[in-house]
């Protein structure tokens, strides 16, 4: 299992998205879930409109690197047509444990055409996989409705797919059950299973 810390490992709401909170992800060996989008011709790390108190992408690159780090990185893209700043940045950095995901589905056709590594989406209100064969993994979500997370991901993983689940606490929903779910079936040892998660500590703690 492969612990992303959502929007960096911190502990105050206002800590989200921050240098600190990524670097201490870092630290501890945790991938990251974080906003990306352009401001001023430069990728910055923001969830919504950015400004310019946004930390720049370079910025978490260059932590990333100092760590010598090969934690996944999951991008969510909130911007359209920002490909040749990404490529840039990813070749300059040499970031191989990488994927984009939550674009538009004609960006995300961009993405595919140019060999950027990518995932799809499968929730209780996106039921069919676009590019399921292109994605090299699925980003599994629930937004309304209690459906079957479980047969979901067992099915991804059947096909050879990376699954990475979202925590329902980032939902504001109880996590107990799920995670109980993650530990009996097993499903918490794959490899190619991601856990994104507002607690990763404690994650890492529980279902290891």
């Amino acid at each position: 299992m492969n612990i992303i810390a959502h929007r960096g490992y911190w502990l105050e709401e206002s800590e989200k998205n921050s240098l600190k909170a990524i670097e201490k992800a870092f630290k501890n060996g945790y991938g990251i879930e974080t906003d990306i989008r352009d401001y001023k011709g430069e990728l910055v790390i923001s969830h919504n409109i950015a400004d310019d108190s946004c930390l720049k992408l370079k910025e978490v690159f260059d932590i990333y690197k100092s760590f010598d780090s090969n934690t996944p990185l999951a991008l969510n893209v909130k911007a359209d047509g920002i490909q040749d700043l990404l490529e840039k940045q990813l070749k300059e950095y040499e970031i191989k444990n990488y994927f984009m995901f939550d674009m538009s589905i004609p960006e995300m056709v961009v993405y595919n055409d140019r060999n950027f590594k990518f995932f799809t989406r499968n929730s209780d209100i996106e039921k069919e996989c676009v590019l399921y064969e292109k994605a090299c993994g699925v980003w599994v979500d629930a937004f309304y409705n209690d459906w079957d997370i479980e047969t979901s991901i067992k099915t991804h993983l059947k096909n050879s797919k990376k699954v990475s689940l979202i925590s329902p606490e980032i939902h504001k929903k109880e996590k107990d059950e799920v995670w109980k779910m993650l530990k009996k079936t097993g499903i918490s040892n794959e490899e190619r299973f991601y856990l994104c998660t507002d607690f990763p500590k404690e994650a890492e703690d529980f279902l290891n």
